[in-house]
């Protein structure tokens, strides 16, 4: 003995693409808005590293990929003047703009959510 049972759902069909969409919009907004908060740590870390030359402010990048941003300097000497030496104090630059900024990051996520839901039509 066998039962079978079918159910057709009315605009299954509608909430799919809705949720294709919100999903696209999602990965969209929060790339954008993950890119400006990056930017957002660059600028505080130029601000906050100290300089001699200018060399290491002129090496501080912000990038973000996917679901990550990466905000880091790429002189050589960068990783020295951060954490210090066992000759030179540690100037924290990268870790305190990060820490300055992080709070906004739960932010920056829900208005991500808000304007992908509006935009999905959800």
């Amino acid at each position: 003995m066998s039962i079978e049972t079918e159910i057709d759902i009315a605009g299954s069909e509608e909430f799919s693409q809705a949720v294709n969409r919100f999903d696209a919009e999602m990965q969209r907004q929060l790339h954008e808005r993950l890119a400006e908060w990056a930017e957002q740590v660059r600028a505080e870390a130029s601000r906050l590293v100290p300089t001699r030359t200018g060399y290491l402010r002129s090496t501080i990048y912000a990038k973000t990929h996917e679901w990550e941003a990466e905000v880091g300097a790429e002189a050589a000497y960068a990783a020295n003047v951060e954490f210090g030496t066992s000759r030179a104090q540690a100037k924290p630059f990268l870790n305190p703009a990060v820490e300055a900024h992080l709070p906004e990051l739960e932010t920056l996520f829900l208005q991500a959510l808000v304007s992908a839901k509006s935009e999905a039509e959800l």
